[in-house]
């Protein structure tokens, strides 16, 4: 699709700097800008490129405009950064939406299907199903026995959601993701372990986006809850009964154990480990790699493992640095005493 300078302007209200005719037919990364392509600049660390750039048009943010004219046509806007997200938004919704029923693929006669549905080649229907209005479900997915998706959702390829589960509207869950497997309950014997049966479900609500290659085990009994508006990255794992409140953010390769509670607005890091059985507040935010052991309050700032407060752990961090200088300082010290006591 072909834009010009002026269209884009009028999407973000922005105002021209150069021709309000020159066109674009793509986006691109400012550091590799090419003639007919868009790009923007929203901090002074690219500001180098407001005049190196090959871009026909450039989206800028007001405070870095120093010139009256560029090489680019500039649209200046007060955040760069946030009206590029509108255009990109934009441009998303104008792509053509998959429908139809491919074939081969099966959907059980006492499914319920949707409008305008989309089931990809390969993808399986289990019975008595609802599937709502709009929703898109890729090629080689599987959908288990009373199944609940909502409207407007994405399920993607290789995605497998196990019988009784439920995601609301507009969710998208990417490639190979599992949701509703077993949990992780095993009880010891004298024979060894004995699996508990996990009889409960998932709960996905509404405006949920999960990443590829996660896993969420299905409740012991109850459910495991994803709270509405939780965005999770790739690759993390959260078990059997855990609950997240509602516009949380989890980084990849995070961890929760089973039947932990999390509230709302919590921003949880890459390769984060937090146990099972406790309960963490609101507004909480865990650095990178660190681990939970305990209950957290609201808005705790917490780095390290076992995680403690971040400014304790930077403070204590430097001290750790220079631990084998302390020590000799320390081991001289104690010498200096011992002889002055054989003395």
């Amino acid at each position: 699709m072909e834009f010009t300078a002026s269209q884009i302007s009028g999407f973000i209200d922005g105002e021209i700097l150069g021709n309000p005719d020159a066109t674009i037919t793509g986006v691109s990364p400012i550091e590799s800008g090419q003639k007919g392509f868009l790009s923007f600049i929203a901090q002074d660390r690219f500001s180098e490129y407001l005049q190196s750039s090959d871009c026909s048009v450039l989206i800028v943010s007001k405070k870095l405009i120093t010139e009256e004219s560029y090489k680019s046509t500039i649209i200046v806007v007060e955040d760069a950064y946030l009206s590029f997200q509108v255009l990109m938004n934009l441009y998303e919704k104008l792509q053509s939406k998959k429908t139809g029923i491919e074939q081969p693929s099966f959907s059980h006669e006492t499914s319920d299907l949707g409008e305008n549905i989309y089931l990809g080649a390969f993808s399986y229907i289990s019975e008595n199903c609802k599937i709502g209005d709009d929703s898109q479900i890729y090629p080689q997915a599987y959908i288990g026995k009373n199944v609940k998706i909502g409207k407007n959702c994405i399920i993607n390829s290789g995605v497998k959601i196990y019988d009784y589960c439920i995601i609301g509207d507009n969710c998208i869950i990417h490639a190979n993701s599992v949701i509703g497997s077993d949990g992780f309950g095993f009880q010891p014997t004298k024979d060894g372990y004995q699996k508990i049966p996990q009889l409960g479900n998932v709960i996905i609500e509404d405006d949920v986006e999960i990443g590829s290659n996660c896993t969420i085990d299905r409740g012991t009994l109850g459910s495991t809850i994803i709270g509405k508006g939780t965005k999770i990255d790739n690759l993390i794992q959260i078990a059997h009964n855990v609950k997240l409140g509602q516009n949380n953010v989890i980084a990849a390769q995070a961890g929760i154990a089973g039947s932990t509670t999390l509230g709302d607005w919590n921003m949880i890091g890459g390769q984060v480990g937090i146990v099972g059985h406790i309960n963490i507040g609101n507004k909480v935010m865990v650095q990178a790699q660190s681990g939970i052991i305990r209950d957290v309050a609201d808005k705790e700032i917490l780095y390290g493992s076992p995680a403690i407060s971040a400014g304790d752990f930077r403070r204590n961090y430097v001290h750790f640095r220079n631990l084998t200088q302390i020590v000799k300082r320390l081991s001289a010290i104690e010498k200096n005493n011992k002889n002055n006591t054989d003395v």
